[in-house]
């Protein structure tokens, strides 16, 4: 009984997080400007990662994969946003402006 609900979480995880990578993806290739792909790639480093990890997790055969695995989700929880964050701030000082941005910040499609 348990087994069965630990593969259907495994299998919920692994799917979703799946899922999560290929729009991740998607929106890398499609998204206009620096700043957007940031966000796809953020949704693909955070919640694909978090979803797949999570379904390892519950396939794990013993307790010690299972804990490595959740410092990997530990680190990724600190290492993501942060790496995010000091790309997004060196693209703005290097000069990129976003996409639909006129020079007082307000968008130009209002």
């Amino acid at each position: 009984m348990i087994q069965a609900a630990l593969n259907i979480v495994g299998w919920v995880g692994l799917v979703g997080g799946g899922a999560f990578v290929i729009v991740g993806a998607l929106g890398l290739v499609r998204l206009p400007d620096v700043y957007s792909r940031m966000h796809a790639a953020g949704i693909t480093d955070t919640m694909g990662a978090w979803l797949m990890l999570v379904g390892m997790m519950a396939q794990s055969p013993d307790w010690l994969t299972a804990v490595k695995l959740f410092l990997i989700i530990v680190l990724i929880f600190f290492t993501s946003p942060t790496s995010t964050y000091a790309l997004a701030n060196a693209a703005y000082g290097g000069g990129v402006k976003p996409v639909g941005r006129d020079e007082e910040g307000a968008s130009s499609n209002s």
